[in-house]
């Protein structure tokens, strides 16, 4: 681990990977043009998908080293956004109770809002660890 808090879940990051021709394991472990571009070439035809496969214990390294750990898990906020995204159940998690409920009433702003969050998630989590850190 070498000092840096274990933010990502190589299981979490293999279970997505499961889904991964859609790239849900890319945006996942923070690269989310990469992500959008699986989502569109089903994982770059099914061989970038297949690549991905070996590539992940080195996706995790590079996200444990670029977010910052705390009391908002990562694994726990991406299961929510994955399963549960157009709930707001994730953003529940995170203390953003008014957002949440607005995606619980709208579909998750119309599915927008989950798209902007499948992008955005990991720095969301960051960033409110960070100013949990900070008082």
């Amino acid at each position: 681990m070498n000092g840096q808090p274990d933010t990502h879940s190589k299981i979490i990051g293999y279970l997505l990977w499961i889904f991964g021709f859609l790239g849900s394991h890319r945006f996942y472990y923070g690269k989310p043009i990469t992500g959008t571009i699986w989502f569109f070439t089903f994982g770059l035809f099914l061989i970038g998908w297949i690549i991905d496969l070996f590539l992940i214990p080195s996706m995790d390294r590079q996200a444990d080293k670029r977010f910052r750990g705390g009391n908002i898990s990562y694994n726990i906020s991406w299961i929510l956004l994955t399963f549960l995204g157009v709930f707001g159940v994730h953003r529940m998690y995170m203390g953003k109770w008014i957002t949440g409920v607005i995606y619980l009433l709208t579909g998750g702003l119309f599915l927008f809002g989950v798209l902007y969050d499948f992008w955005t998630l990991n720095s969301q989590v960051s960033e409110r660890n960070q100013a949990d850190q900070l008082g």
